[in-house]
């Protein structure tokens, strides 16, 4: 038996010497190294996490920025495609600063000018955009090292201690992002706070969807349809005006499905704000998450995503700021609009128009948002 042994031991180190003295790399299902993942960034330890279902679908995430990197879902065809944009390796997302697939904090979207009052505190953020800022700063969430903790192949528990001054914001924010990948093919993510002082919060996920599985080809064959009668018009800083106008005849309007690119380019003063899609609808689902408050179809693959979620809104980006100048996972270009993001969100500038739903949170309250996206095809 010992004979046996040796012998096999002997066998397993000539293949590794033949293979240059290094094992196979074993790739995710999307085509992902993890060792490409494992680095450090600010002293805590980064890594790539596989969620698996019995369907065969597969979510890959990273704790840096808590990121969804790639999702693999069934056309209609039965093949297998990643419908999200990343990238390779903790490196490229070191070196090309952006939003793929990561959780948005302490605030998704604008503040205007980076300033807001709360109990007679005045209190002055950094402005990164337009004069304003933006999904948390700098250097929000998104920029950040999770701490991870994975039970079981469905499930990845990320926590994160925002701390008291962090980017400008008040308190010691705990805060949990938990993925579950269930078995009807969808992404649950459940996110929750606590503070030990007043302070605001919005969390969100970020991932940018091209239901093509293939970023060469951009959204405007995509079917939208939001459940919104109304939306918030922005200025030409992207800023919230503070109006809550109707959708009804204009091409802000999905609340039939439409192809995302039918109007997006139309004389209509929002679109130019905007350059493009780029706002916030005021879903009519009213925090019911059992109801979906948006859907996306490509008709070229069939994948449908539907989106469900308890907060009051949800930004619809259609990529306008892809400009061909960004090379993704598998060195594949990201063109203009080759993707559609649909963030659940309290409204943008929340904190300075007090007749919106609030996003404060002060000590012993938990703040609780919810967001599903579940993925079907339709023959």
């Amino acid at each position: 038996m010992k004979k046996i042994l040796k012998l096999s031991v002997a066998a397993l180190l000539l293949t590794l010497a033949a293979c240059g003295g290094k094992q196979q790399e074993v790739k995710t299902a999307s085509g992902l190294n993890p060792a490409d993942f494992q680095t450090e960034v600010d002293g805590k330890q980064t890594a790539l996490y596989t969620l698996t279902n019995a369907n065969g679908m597969e979510v890959c995430i990273t704790n840096f920025g808590g990121r969804i990197v790639s999702v693999m879902v069934p056309d209609r065809d039965g093949v297998m495609r990643d419908v999200v944009l990343g990238f390779d390796s903790i490196a490229d997302y070191v070196k090309y600063p952006s939003d793929f697939g990561a959780t948005i904090g302490r605030y998704a979207n604008r503040i205007g000018q980076g300033k807001f009052s709360l109990d007679g505190v005045d209190y002055q953020l950094p402005t990164n955009n337009y004069g304003h800022c933006l999904h948390g700063g700098p250097k929000g969430f998104q920029y950040r090292v999770f701490d991870a903790v994975q039970p079981d192949q469905h499930t990845l528990k990320l926590s994160y201690l925002s701390k008291d001054g962090e980017e400008g914001f008040p308190g010691n924010l705990n805060c949990t992002v938990t993925f579950t990948l269930t078995d009807d093919n969808a992404i649950d993510i459940q996110y929750g706070a606590e503070t030990d002082k007043p302070t605001i919060v919005n969390l969100t996920n970020h991932s940018y969807f091209n239901l093509d599985g293939d970023p060469s080809r951009d959204n405007s064959e995509y079917l939208l349809m939001v459940d919104a009668d109304n939306y918030t018009p922005v200025d030409s800083t992207f800023m919230t005006t503070g109006e809550i106008v109707t959708v009804e005849g204009t091409p802000m309007d999905f609340r039939q499905p439409t192809a995302v690119g039918a109007r997006i380019d139309d004389d209509f003063q929002q679109l130019k704000n905007g350059l493009g899609y780029d706002h916030n609808w005021v879903l009519n689902t009213k925090g019911d998450d059992s109801r979906a408050c948006a859907t996306l179809v490509s008709p070229k693959t069939g994948i449908k995503l539907e989106v469900f979620t308890n907060e009051p809104g949800i930004q619809v980006y259609a990529g306008n700021f892809l400009d061909g100048t960004l090379r993704g996972k598998k060195g594949i270009t990201y063109g203009r609009r080759a993707s559609v993001c649909l963030e659940t969100q309290k409204y943008p500038d929340t904190p300075n128009k007090p007749e919106w739903p609030t996003a404060v949170l002060r000590p012993g309250e938990k703040y609780d948002s919810h967001c599903i996206f579940r993925f079907s095809v339709e023959k």
